[in-house]
This record gives C-alpha cells, structure tokens and sequence, in this order.
C-alpha cells in the first residue's frame, strides 16, 4: 500500500503574511471564518490580488491553516497562484500584501493588476 502524499499548498506565506492574517482575524467582523486571497478580473493587466474577510468556504477553495486563522485561496485563482509566496511589507508610506507570482507573465505600471 502506497502512503498519501500531502499535497503542498497553492502558495507560501511569509512569517510577515502569517502575522498580518493573525491581526486580521484578531479583528475580524463575528462569523468571519478566515481570510481570502482571490484573483478577480481588474485593471489594465487582467487579474488583481484581492484579499477580504470570508463568512464560509466554497467547496473548491484551497485551505491554508496559519497560526493566526485560516487563509483560503479562492479555487478559480489557485492555478494563476501556484508557486507563490505572499508576503506583508510595511514602511514608512505603504504598507500591503505583495506577490512573488511565477506565473505572471507582466504586470502593469502601477502594479495593481497582472496577466498569466
């Protein structure tokens, strides 16, 4: 009998990124389940990172349980993501998630949005 290999997640979360979904979730809305990080269609380049507050997980979404809370990734958006690492960077004048993606293929100017 072969053993099951655990499948590794869709993408890796920075210690950073951990600490950051731990404050969300610290502060979250009641019912909010966890965090999700999706890839809707938006801006110049087609696709966006959008990371919101979710009451319940959709049958497909990926499950990434972090010391803080548990981050889904939206299952339409798992495969623009594979390979990722998602990181919290903070300084004196911004501060937000950001995205190794080798998948993406280019990015827009401003660097809201990205194509596969």
């Amino acid at each position: 009998m072969t053993a099951v290999r655990e499948r590794p997640a869709a993408l890796k979360l920075t210690p950073a990124a951990e600490q950051r979904i731990a404050d969300l979730m610290a502060k979250a809305p009641e019912g909010t389940v966890g965090v999700k990080l999706s890839t809707p269609r938006r801006g110049c380049s087609g696709l966006a990172y959008s990371v919101d507050y979710v009451t319940e997980a959709k049958p497909f979404d990926e499950k990434i349980e972090t010391p803080g809370g548990t981050f889904y990734v939206d299952g339409g958006s798992v495969l623009y993501l594979i390979g990722s690492i998602m990181d919290w960077q903070e300084d004196d004048f911004t501060a937000g998630f950001v995205f190794q993606n080798p998948n993406a293929k280019g990015a827009c100017g401003c660097g809201e949005s990205f194509t596969v």
